[in-house]
């Protein structure tokens, strides 16, 4: 008995160093992610929507924009406006094209400043995502765009001219809608490519956070060298309009930041609402942008 006992401590003790997938990965690659302030919002909205986005976004949080231009983004023949809105509390990426968008563009969230785009493509691979659009060149450098499990799509780009930004005032949040079917596949995935780690797991969040405050949700954060992200896990039956935003903004007064919002011509949609010890809005801009917008809430 005591021979067993032995041989079933050892086990454990041994399986319980056995390496996680995401240790592995982890392992396996070196830190390509370069930090939050170069991780961009993609946002689409109508050429005749590019001009009011731009003075409804930067009137409600501040900061400045690139000169816009005309160019082509994707691998193959198109035309859009372009722009960088920077701002204390997040960055955007902003396109307005003339010609149809071709696929899948548009349907990838986030952009992901690498330090080394070919590296960072394989570590997304041996991490589980798919290349969806193999690595391509655009003005200022290269781009690919993976999909993770879920069907979660990002642009990983690199720059031919190394940025300098300055870090931001408060981290935005990804936020991610995925089914309980394949949460675990995309978490173990984007934590090996990230190098990231759970900073909190929620089993029973608020359904308030998803427009359904008699039911409840789980819930999951995730920090990295790319940001926060939040990771909703749903069973998608998800009032409008909750699932269409991509990024949370966190601001110092959300009152007075809502205020500045609607001066500017964008639409209160729900709320304020508190959940989680947070104030909590969805706000839509011109051109259709809806994002969350939150702040701490009061003692």
């Amino acid at each position: 008995m005591l021979a067993r006992s032995i041989f079933t401590a050892g086990f454990f003790i041994a399986l319980s160093l056995v390496p996680t997938e995401a240790a592995l990965a982890r392992a396996s690659h070196a830190q390509v992610g370069v930090g939050a302030q170069y991780d961009t919002t993609h946002v689409y909205v109508d050429p005749d929507k590019v001009d009011a986005f731009v003075t409804s976004f930067l009137g409600t949080f501040g900061g400045t924009s690139t000169k816009q231009a005309v160019v082509t983004v994707t691998p193959t023949t198109s035309s859009t406006t372009s722009q960088l809105l920077q701002t204390s509390v997040g960055t955007v990426s902003l396109f307005g094209f003339k010609t149809p968008i071709p696929y899948p563009f548009g349907a990838e969230r986030t952009g992901y400043l690498v330090s080394d785009l070919d590296k960072a493509v394989a570590a997304a691979r041996a991490a589980g995502a798919s290349v969806v659009v193999d690595t391509f060149p655009d003005p200022i450098g290269r781009d690919a765009v993976v999909q993770w499990p879920g069907g979660i799509n990002m642009q990983l780009y690199w720059h031919t001219a190394k940025p300098n930004y300055p870090a931001l005032g408060a981290v935005p949040d990804n936020r991610v809608y995925v089914s309980p079917d394949v949460v675990d596949k995309f978490v173990r995935a984007f934590l090996a490519f990230s190098q990231g780690k759970v900073a909190s797991d929620e089993k029973k969040a608020s359904g308030a956070e998803i427009g359904r405050p008699d039911s409840a949700f789980r819930r999951i954060g995730i920090e990295s060298v790319f940001g926060n992200m939040v990771v909703l896990v749903t069973d998608g039956h998800l009032p409008y309009p909750y699932g269409r935003e991509t990024t949370g903004y966190a601001v110092s007064d959300l009152a007075a930041t809502l205020e500045k919002a609607k001066a500017k011509g964008a639409a209160v949609l729900i709320g304020p609402y508190v959940s989680d010890k947070r104030q909590a809005a969805m706000v839509e801009f011109p051109g259709g942008y809806v994002a969350e917008i939150h702040a701490a809430a009061s003692p």
